[in-house]
Formats: structure tokens, C-alpha cells, sequence
């Protein structure tokens, strides 16, 4: 067995010690004080060791946990710069109401969360009176990213300011009438208040270090100063298991985002009991924050804990603190001191004279009260250090209460995030305590009555006042209309419609050369924002870095391996892309931040985030309903699209149903293109409907999403004739009939409507060919471009009709007089085209590659799946043979004939 005392082999083993006999005293009189003066006192004086060579400038690495104690000592706390007393008359007002919010909303069971923000309603008062910057000064002002169960005491001081009524309190959770209040920031819903949607764990401390870097990535490249914006993420202590919520952190660290501060509201409770209820969620993140480089604020105990740390001569508390598990916090906080003085001071002598000195009310005051979180000069001091801090992203720990305020029923317990409501006595107990002048006679049959002290009183006064020093209201969102991008030149998306001749060329590099293209215009050049997830080289977008570059805060510090190539890896501290290393997820905040910078920041920034397609939608589809809900607009293009046309990776590759994912987002617009000019068509429409000019009544707020291959295919002309690019944004226009193709087909031959998306459409055209040459069947083909946008639009007919409006579905318009049934495919599976299966009037059936994608070739894939062009033809001719139009035996001599 190993000797724990004696010295182990270390990593310093490898150096050269130069005076080995200097080591040996140090070590000397380290081990005399551990046994003269004890452990702890030996561990106290490395530690001061520590902090005075971190000071003089010595470099050590940081210990990554410091004591269960407030990281700012009462000594150097600042006084606040205002009137303390009436900040707490505030608050009590804005509890009061949160909670009478969601009572009265209870009855009718639309729920609501009362809890939260009673434990964390210090952290949003002291940052909205000192500290949020608003919107109505110059620049952006801060970016909050409110705790969503927190959103009723958002609404509350709202209501306290004169930006809601009693109205809109009575609407919290009921918004179908049109003057309701959602449950959490939605953007989409309530679009003057919130900035930021943030209920779904973890993107919200994930979209915040993103919003940050994008801040200083709007700096460097000069498109606006935004260095004095701030952002804050509200955060609670269960939500930081989300991976999500950690997953930039050393990001954060290594861009040295000193614009962000992470406010982790620490009442240890998640939904449905202790965050860590054997161990210590405080400590743990704070190993973790430290370890990734943050500077971290632990604002832990109030002042009713100065005198027993004052008494703690011997450590013995500090000791005791730091092994108490986080559950048996809790349980102090509802027991008598009776019990703690047994359970926490009696494990130890020291601490059981400690506890002879105190009084009962001063334990209970300590162990039910005090908390760093809950006191106004403590959080002030807290965010003060944080605002100050340079060099480093900083969090602060904010230890509270669950429930605090709320009474006995509600402090600390287990089960205080389902409870909706308070009885008529738990809010007359709430006002005792709130010191808020309500009459028992206010309470009319039982209803809790909201609480106002009117539009003029010394409290909203105070409030607006600090609020127009700070630069206006806050939360707020620009919602004024930005002047509109001027389009680009014509020429840029003209060039692809000549095709490309006798090249073969991929719709992934036809799309990056249209970027490439645009990007280069005088007047909205500068405001694409290219996004890639470390496969820029995948895509072809390698010729971008050195035009461009890759956007660093450092620049480039090195000389990079390939400087004598001309398509060199360049970094700049202005560069346009945001190159993101192996992170969907990443990527996706980047974009996020980029898409809504028009409200943000009041500039307009065009977004595209290139991908492999089975690695959007699949992985990262929340943050894409996310983006819907921040209002966010910008290019999602899923690049090595299809089942079957990313050869070889095989089947975590090959994507089969990102278009279905997509569908169901209503703020996505969901393209397949076939060709490069119908990317060219629906880029610049995109363009138009989010930063040009909208049609009356359109929703500017919506994203593109667009599929694209990496299969190299002729690229054909523009067909000539009208309705083109009409159809191409619709979804469904006719590429060729039998006839302009050139194929033969006899007089008066069977006739089949092929529609085709993507990469499908070039089997369709080839089962055209064999059709005609080998079963003498006339097949028209059509390019499918938005199999999701013709039912949108379909959809939208039926509700229509149900309005007593006569509306026919595009779909419909179109096909309207094509001759035979129709047959659908494309290289996603068979419910992408069935989507619009029910408004084509034509006997309907479709081809697709269902089931789990494989490594092989595409020739291979394809005849696997049944979609390849001998596939087609079979199913048209089952199609026809049905109809009686061709024999029965030509189904069977087509599969015998191709191998089928």
C-alpha cells in the first residue's frame, strides 16, 4: 500500500532544482506548523503564500477552490450609491405582486412560478438600479438574459414602472385574446420587452458568451462600437448541469470576454429537490468556472454572519461550512435552533462554544435569512467587482433562498417550484413581513389584490429616475423598422442563369460562389457574416480566408503553415468569418447573435451558417426554434445534403429528414434546390422579404433554410418563359415537358408528371429520357424547390376557405391541366413530398429514402433506397399500368430489365 505521508513523485521531479537544500527547509517548516499549530493552520499560510505571490506577479497556477465564504470581505464592500431603504420598498412591492400574479392567474390553471424570482429578486433590483444599461443612451446598452421561471417579477416591476397594467397582470399566461403576457421571455410574443428567449436550459448562458464574443466581433470590425454593452445571463444553479451551459466557457476565458458576467442564482434547489444534495454545487462551479479561466465572485453569507466569523478563531466554522452538504443547508433552513445548535455547531467543540455566545434568534436570522443573495450592498459589491474586472469573463455565485419571503410553506422546500399559489394568510403573513401598507379589507372574497403606490409615490418616481439615468427601460427590444439594405447588384445572381455549361459543378459550390460574389458589394458586402463549423475546406470556402479572414481578437500571432499558398489560413482581428472549431452548437449561438443584431444593435447583419446537413437540424433543433423565437433572420444552408449524396460516411452521415425537422418550424423557410440559379432566385428573395423591402403584410422575421450538395452535375440554363423565378419561391415550377427535352415519344403516348427536389431532379430527368426511349411514356419534369413552402401556402388556402374566402392552393394553380398522375421523389424520406400529397388533384404517389442511410456508392445508395432513375421509371409505369394506360406486364419487364 502506498504511504500517504511519504512524498510522492511529482512533475517538479523533472526539473532542475537548484538549491535543493533551500527546498527541504521550506518543506521543513511546512511539515513543523501542520504539527505544532495543526493542518488547518498550515493550509491557511499556503494559502496567504499563494495570494501574495499571485499579487507581486509570481505565476502559479490558481487553486480552483477557495472556502465556503464570500470572495469580498465585509471590510471592502463599497457603499451603494443610493437609497437603500427605498430599493427595498421597491422590492417588496415587485414581490409582492410576482406572486399575486400568478395566484390569481392559478385559478383559472394556466400555472406560473412564484419561487425563483422571490430568491433571486436582489440580483435583478441592484442590476436594474445600478448597473443595466438601457437602450435610449448611446450605443446598445446591456443585453440581459433573464432566468425564464423568473419572468413574473420582470413583469411586476414592469407593471411598477407603468410599462403594464393590471390587465396585462391578469393575462399572465392567457395571451390569446392578444393582451397577455407569455410565461417566459419570448420575443415573439412580447416583442417590446424581451431580447431574449431563455426557458430552454442551457442556451441561454450558451447564447450569452456568443452574444459577448459577437459583440467584440462588431467592435473590431468596425460595423459599431458596442465595447461599453454588457452582457448578463441570469442563471439558475440546476440549470448549469445542462452540457449546453458549460460548453463555451474556456471560449469566454480564452477571448478574454471581460463584457460578460454569468449572475448563477445558488438557492441550491433544482425542480424537484437539491442540486447536489451529498456535495456542494458552489464549490463545484467554482472549480469549474476557475479551471476554465473566469474570475469568479462567491457572495455567499449576509451580514448577520460577520460576528460568527469574527468568532471563528480556530477555522472551526469555515471547516465546518465547507463540509455540510448542500441538503443539509436546506434542512437548517427549516428547523429550530435547537437543531443546528446540535447538528451543525455540535459536531465540534470549537463551534459548540461558538454557538454558547449566540442567541436563538441570531442562529435562526443566520441560517434562515442571511444570504449573500438576498442583501443589496452584497450583490452591489459583487457586480461593482464584476463591471471592473478586465482580462477575464466573470460569474458570480449568489447563494438564496428557494422561496424566500414566501413563508414557511414555500422557503427551501422540495417541492416550492410546482406550488402555483399562497393562501389569503400566507399573503397577509407576506405583507407583515414586506412591511406593504395592504388592508385586510383589499383581500374582496378571497382575491389577492394587486399592490400600486401609485404613479407619483417616492417609489416609481425613484425607480424611473434611476432607470432614465441608466439609459431607459430595461428589459427592452427595438422594435422601430431599420432603413431597408439596398439589393444587390443584379448582376451577382444573373451569372447562374446561363448555367454552366459542359462543367460539372456541386449546388454547395455554386452557393459559396454567390457569397463569394456578394460579398463583395460596396454596400452590404461588409454585413455577411460567413459561419462555419471547422469544415470550411469541406465546403470550398478555403478561397474565402485569405479575402476575408477568420475572425480572431488576437489576430494572427503566428506564421501560419501554408503563407506561401495563395489560399493561406489568415486570422485578423477584423476578420469577416467566424470559423467556430468543432461546436454545431456554437455555431448556431453565433448565428443566433448575428441573425437579430438588427434589433440588438440596431444593424442589420446577414448571416449564413454553412453545415453538414445531418449535423443541423438533428443536433442542434432547439436553438433553431430558438432562433424563430428571437426573431432572427439569416441563411441555415445545409450543405452535403441527401441520404444517398454524401458517399461513403455512411449512416450517422446521410441525412434523410432535415426538411421534415425544418417544417415544423413556422419561422423557417425550407428550400431544396436542384440547380445553382435557383439558389442564385431564393437568395435574393431571402434578401428582399429580411433586409429589403416587405410586401404588405409579409413577416420579415423568418430564416432561410437551404439544402445543397456536394454531388458535381451540369447546371443547366434558367428555362426561358415567364413564372420562373415566381415558382422557384413558391416551390413548384415546370422545368421541361417531353417535348422541350427532346426526348421521342409516340403520338398520343401516356403522360406522367415527374416532380423532383435537389439532386432528385437529375434521376427524374433521366427516367424522362428512358421512359420515352424504352416504355414510350411522355413524362414532364418539374423542380420541386419548397416542398414545406407549398404546403405553408396550401395551408393558408384552407384557412381561407374556412373564413369564407376563395383561395386555391399554388400547388393546385400550377398542376392544374398536367395530364397523368404524378410522381414525387427526392433523397429525403417519402413524408418531405407527401407534405403536399393531399391538395394535388392528380392520382398521387412518391418515391423517397426512408429507413437508415449506408455507406456506399451513390449509384449503389440510390438503387438501394429505389430512387435511382430505373427505380423511377418503375414506379411511373405502376402509376400508368394502374390506370390502364400502359399493360400490366410493363411493371414486371421494366424490373426484370433493370435488375430491380
Amino acid at each position: 500500500m502506498t504511504d500517504p505521508n511519504a512524498i510522492q513523485p511529482s512533475a517538479l521531479d523533472q526539473l532542475p532544482d537548484r538549491d535543493p537544500e533551500e527546498t527541504a527547509e521550506w518543506q521543513a517548516s511546512l511539515d513543523a506548523v501542520a504539527r505544532e499549530a495543526g493542518p488547518h493552520r498550515a493550509a491557511y499560510l499556503m494559502r496567504r503564500t499563494l495570494e501574495r505571490a499571485e499579487a507581486g506577479g509570481i505565476a502559479l497556477p490558481k487553486l480552483l477552490e477557495t472556502d465556503y465564504v464570500n470572495t469580498i470581505p465585509t471590510a471592502a464592500e463599497p457603499g451603494i450609491p443610493g437609497d437603500e431603504a427605498m430599493e427595498a420598498r421597491i422590492t417588496a412591492w415587485n414581490r409582492w405582486n410576482a406572486a399575486a400574479m400568478v395566484t390569481r392567474g392559478s385559478k383559472y390553471g394556466v400555472g406560473g412560478h412564484i419561487a425563483t424570482f422571490a430568491s433571486a429578486a436582489w440580483l435583478y433590483e441592484t442590476g436594474f438600479n445600478h448597473f443595466f444599461q438601457g437602450k435610449e443612451a448611446d450605443g446598445s446598452g446591456d443585453q440581459l438574459y433573464i432566468q425564464g421561471h423568473a419572468s413574473p417579477g420582470i413583469y411586476a416591476r414592469a407593471f411598477l414602472d407603468g410599462r403594464l397594467n393590471e390587465g396585462h397582470l391578469d393575462n399572465f399566461r392567457q395571451e390569446s385574446g392578444g393582451n397577455g403576457l407569455p410565461s417566459y421571455p419570448h420575443p415573439r410574443r412580447l416583442p417590446w420587452l424581451w431580447e431574449f428567449p431563455t426557458v430552454s436550459m442551457g442556451l441561454g448562458p450558451l447564447s450569452a458568451i456568443y452574444q459577448a464574443r459577437f459583440n467584440r466581433y462588431l467592435t473590431n470590425r468596425a460595423i459599431k462600437d458596442v465595447s461599453a454593452s454588457h452582457v448578463w445571463a441570469f442563471l439558475g444553479d440546476g440549470e448549469m448541469d445542462e452540457p449546453e451551459s458549460t460548453a463555451a466557457l474556456a471560449l469566454a476565458a480564452r477571448e478574454e470576454l471581460d463584457n460578460l458576467t454569468f449572475v448563477i442564482n445558488c438557492n441550491l434547489q433544482r425542480l424537484d429537490g437539491p442540486v447536489r444534495a451529498n456535495f456542494k454545487i458552489v464549490q463545484e462551479l467554482e472549480a469549474q468556472f476557475r479551471g476554465a479561466g473566469w474570475n469568479v465572485i462567491k457572495t455567499l453569507w449576509g451580514s448577520a454572519w460577520d460576528e460568527l466569523f469574527q468568532l471563528d478563531t480556530t477555522g472551526a466554522l469555515v471547516r465546518r461550512l465547507r463540509e455540510v452538504p448542500d441538503a443539509q443547508i436546506q434542512t437548517y433552513q427549516t428547523r429550530d435552533a435547537a437543531y443546528i445548535r446540535a447538528d451543525f455547531f455540535g459536531k465540534d467543540q470549537a463551534l459548540a462554544e461558538m454557538a454558547k455566545l449566540l442567541s436563538d434568534d441570531k442562529i435562526l436570522e443566520c441560517f434562515h435569512l442571511s444570504r449573500g443573495g438576498h442583501e443589496a450592498r452584497k450583490v452591489y459589491a459583487a457586480y461593482k467587482a464584476a463591471v471592473e474586472h478586465k482580462g477575464a469573463p466573470t460569474v458570480i455565485l449568489a447563494q438564496t433562498v428557494k422561496g424566500h419571503t414566501l413563508g414557511e410553506g414555500f422557503a427551501s422546500k422540495n417541492a416550492n417550484h410546482q406550488m402555483k399559489k399562497l393562501t389569503v394568510d400566507e399573503f397577509k403573513t407576506m405583507r407583515d413581513l414586506l412591511d406593504l401598507p395592504i388592508k385586510d379589507s383589499d383581500f374582496a372574497d378571497g382575491v389577492v389584490p394587486y399592490g400600486h403606490p401609485g404613479a407619483d409615490s417616492p417609489e416609481v418616481r425613484y425607480l424611473q429616475e434611476r432607470r432614465a439615468a441608466l439609459g431607459g427601460p430595461a428589459p427592452a427590444r427595438r422594435t422601430h423598422a431599420l432603413a431597408p439594405l439596398p439589393a444587390p447588384a443584379e448582376k451577382a445572381f444573373a451569372s447562374f442563369d446561363k448555367g454552366s455549361g459542359s462543367q460539372n459543378v456541386a449546388t454547395t459550390m455554386a452557393f459559396v460562389r454567390l457569397v463569394k460574389d456578394l460579398v463583395r458589394d460596396k454596400e452590404t458586402g461588409k454585413r455577411w457574416v460567413p459561419i462555419v463549423p471547422d469544415e470550411a475546406r469541406t465546403f470550398g470556402m478555403e478561397s474565402l480566408f485569405p479575402s476575408l479572414g477568420i475572425y480572431s481578437p488576437k489576430g494572427q500571432t503566428y506564421e501560419p503553415v501554408d503563407r506561401d499558398q495563395l489560399m493561406y489560413y489568415k486570422e485578423a482581428k477584423n476578420g469577416q468569418i467566424l470559423n467556430e472549431g468543432i461546436t454545431e452548437a456554437g455555431s448556431m449561438a453565433d448565428f443566433i447573435a448575428a441573425s437579430s443584431a438588427y434589433a440588438t444593435h440596431g444593424e442589420a447583419m446577414i448571416p449564413f451558417y454553412i453545415f453538414y446537413s445531418m449535423f443541423g437540424w438533428q443536433r442542434t433543433a432547439d436553438q433553431m426554434w430558438q432562433l424563430g423565437d428571437q426573431l432572427g433572420r439569416g441563411f441555415l444552408v445545409g450543405a452535403t445534403a441527401g441520404r444517398t449524396t454524401l458517399t461513403g460516411e455512411g449512416l450517422q452521415h446521410a441525412d434523410g429528414h432535415s426538411p421534415v425537422i425544418a417544417a415544423t418550424n413556422p419561422a423557417a423557410l425550407t428550400y431544396d434546390p436542384a440547380f445553382a440559379y435557383e439558389i442564385a432566385v431564393v437568395v435574393r428573395e431571402g434578401l428582399r422579404r429580411m433586409y429589403g423591402e416587405a410586401k404588405p403584410g409579409e413577416d420579415q422575421n423568418v430564416f432561410y433554410y437551404l439544402t445543397v450538395y456536394n454531388e458535381p452535375l451540369p447546371q443547366p440554363a434558367k428555362p426561358a418563359g415567364p413564372g420562373i423565378d415566381e415558382g422557384i419561391v413558391k416551390g413548384l415550377y415546370r422545368f421541361n415537358t417531353a417535348e422541350s427535352a427532346g426526348v421521342t415519344a409516340p403520338a398520343n403516348a401516356p403522360r406522367i408528371q415527374l416532380l423532383g427536389s435537389g439532386t432528385a431532379i437529375h434521376w427524374a430527368l433521366e427516367a424522362q429520357r428512358l421512359l420515352a426511349e424504352e416504355w414510350g411514356v411522355a413524362a414532364d419534369v418539374w423542380s420541386a424547390t419548397s416542398w414545406s413552402e407549398l404546403r405553408r401556402d396550401a395551408l393558408e388556402a384552407d384557412a381561407a376557405l374556412l373564413r369564407g374566402e376563395e383561395r386555391v392552393p399554388y400547388v393546385r394553380q400550377a398542376l392544374q391541366g398536367a395530364e397523368g398522375p404524378v410522381l414525387a421523389v427526392s433523397d429525403y424520406m417519402r413524408q418531405v413530398p407527401d407534405q403536399i400529397a393531399q391538395w394535388v388533384e392528380q392520382d398521387w404517389s412518391s418515391l423517397g429514402a426512408d429507413g437508415f442511410g449506408l455507406s456506399d456508392t451513390r449509384e449503389a445508395a440510390r438503387r438501394h433506397f429505389g430512387v435511382d432513375a430505373q427505380s423511377i421509371v418503375v414506379a411511373a409505369l405502376a402509376q400508368l399500368a394502374k390506370r390502364g394506360e400502359v399493360k400490366a406486364t410493363a411493371v414486371k419487364e421494366a424490373r426484370e430489365k433493370y435488375g430491380l
